[in-house]
């Protein structure tokens, strides 16, 4: 499909998170920190391919992309580097296909740095598109316990495993361990060997903080792109707010809004979209 295809904006909060998963994924799913919202994981996937093609996603999680692509009648496969992870994906599509679902999927534990290396070599320009979030900062907002007791949260990590893409330092280290953008580049030079040319993958991000500074994620990746040889064919704005009417409805976290009505961030701005960067693969 062509860019003129696609709206520049993609309304995909509407319903909140917990309401777009409930009885379509195993309730454990929300465990995961940065799952991808199902309606931003539905709208790229129903604009960029068709019926009967092949949906990849090399960071999978607990495999978002993957149901909503056997819902909308799809071939499906993940790669995830967490064993949780993998085994709550395999059960999604599980519970995809006894509702009913008319595509297929599978999950397999990897990195998705060795994509085309060895991991996947199988499917060598035969992707029809990749769809997929890069996990990035090692904490995030989590679950929250409330009771009693002061507030806990857990489920907060992607992982404890250095080699997580959201492990990984933002420069080589001394010891040769690889920095946040070197992988990320390994992974996009995998995705393009999987690609069928001329196909498409989308990406979607957006700035955090690390140690109080801002990273430019969206930006990071769009440089990433050009360097690993792929030409820009889309960006566009997925709103993780409500849209009513003229008027967006800001959806804050537990934590905050703990920290709003304390004080404690003065003018605290709350994350209203996520860019969804697409990109081509050259005929």
């Amino acid at each position: 499909m062509s860019a003129s295809d696609s709206r520049s904006v993609w309304p995909v909060a509407q319903q909140t998170a917990r309401a777009q998963r409930t009885g379509r994924y195993l309730p454990a799913s929300t465990a995961h920190p940065g799952k991808m919202l199902p309606a931003l994981a539905r709208t790229a996937i129903a604009t960029y391919s068709d019926v009967g093609g092949l949906v990849l996603d090399p960071m999978c999680g607990t495999g978002t992309t993957l149901v909503e692509a056997v819902h909308l009648g799809r071939e499906a496969i993940g790669v995830e580097l967490e064993p949780r992870w993998v085994a709550l994906a395999a059960a999604n599509l599980t519970l995809a296909r006894d509702q009913g679902a008319s595509g297929r999927g599978l999950v397999t534990l990897g990195d998705a740095r060795q994509l085309g290396r060895g991991l996947l070599d199988e499917l060598a320009n035969r992707v029809n598109l990749i769809v997929t979030s890069p996990p990035y900062g090692s904490s995030l907002h989590g679950q929250v316990r409330t009771g009693p007791r002061p507030v806990e949260q857990y489920d907060n990590r992607y992982s404890r495993n250095r080699n997580n893409l959201a492990e990984l330092p933002p420069l080589r280290s001394r010891r040769g361990r690889p920095s946040f953008a070197g992988a990320l580049a390994e992974i996009l030079t995998g995705c393009q060997r999987l690609l069928t040319p001329g196909a498409l993958l989308v990406v979607t991000a957006r700035p955090y903080r690390r140690g109080g500074a801002l990273v430019d994620l969206p930006g990071q990746l769009e440089q990433l792109a050009a360097e690993t040889g792929y030409e820009p064919h889309d960006r566009l704005v997925a709103l993780l707010c409500r849209q009513r009417d003229a008027e967006l409805v800001p959806r804050a976290s537990f934590f905050q809004m703990q920290q709003q009505r304390t004080g404690a961030i003065p003018r605290m701005l709350l994350i209203a979209h996520e860019d969804v960067l697409v990109f081509r693969k050259p005929r």
